[in-house]
């Protein structure tokens, strides 16, 4: 287990790799790290490669996913948080936030799974990863980069921590199951509690921005008017200082 002060004597190394990679690059945009805030090695080297990074790379993005862990019993837990949570506010430029306790109720819920394995969990943080930068690998005229999905979804510096949802949700088990829906149904059952990997009351709160990401063949009509209804049966309560903007 690497903490903080362990990824001093182990930073040559790791940037040496980042710096080739950088190196390699045609147009280097911006890092995504993920980890997590609890353990020693998440906590610690993740904030000191955050903080190294961010030195050595201070005008690129730094995007992370962050695992936010279970209540446990684990004494030194509460200020691995805390003193991680300083370091996302002040290096990273977006924080994805992947809560364990809502991870679990989506998979023993929604999939039905009494006892799930860390392989299947993983398998759905990492679907929801790749969906949420489906616009940078795909030719399209929004979001086509780093800087533009950032920007869309982040109104001041500070106020970066995001929160993500997906649906239909599924394993890889080898059967395609395939389901007739609506864009009104998507994005309806996006803004749904219990599709959402971070365990709040969402219905107490009110959004600063949405972006939704639609796969498949979308009528932009049908995304306007979905848009329309969503608003008049107020399914997302908006900042009244900002722009309403999905």
């Amino acid at each position: 287990m690497l903490g903080y002060e362990e990824g001093e004597r182990v930073q040559d190394e790791i940037l040496d790799m980042i710096d080739r990679e950088a190196d390699g690059s045609d147009s280097l945009e911006g890092f995504v790290m993920t980890h997590s805030i609890a353990g020693g090695t998440g906590s610690g080297l993740g904030s000191y490669l955050l903080e190294a990074l961010n030195d050595r790379f201070p005008k690129k993005l730094i995007q992370t996913y962050s695992v936010f862990p279970n209540d446990n019993d684990v004494v030194i837990q509460p200020y691995n948080c805390v003193l991680t949570l300083k370091r996302l506010t002040l290096n990273a430029d977006a924080v994805v936030v992947i809560d364990n306790c809502a991870l679990t109720q989506m998979v023993t819920e929604r999939l039905k799974l009494k006892d799930p394995s860390v392989a299947q969990q993983n398998q759905i943080v990492s679907t929801i990863m790749a969906a949420s930068t489906t616009t940078l690998r795909y030719p399209g005229y929004m979001n086509n980069d780093l800087m533009g999905l950032v920007a869309s979804l982040i109104p001041t510096p500070r106020c970066h921590f995001l929160m993500t949802g997906y649906t239909p949700l599924a394993l890889d088990t080898g059967m395609n199951s395939i389901r007739k829906t609506t864009v009104l149904d998507v994005m309806r059952r996006l803004l749904h509690p219990k599709n959402i990997l971070v365990n709040t009351s969402v219905k107490k709160g009110s959004y600063i921005s949405i972006l939704n990401i639609i796969q498949g063949d979308v009528d932009p009509t049908q995304v306007h008017k979905s848009l329309q209804r969503i608003r008049e049966r107020k399914l997302a309560n908006f900042i009244p200082w900002g722009p309403a903007s999905i």
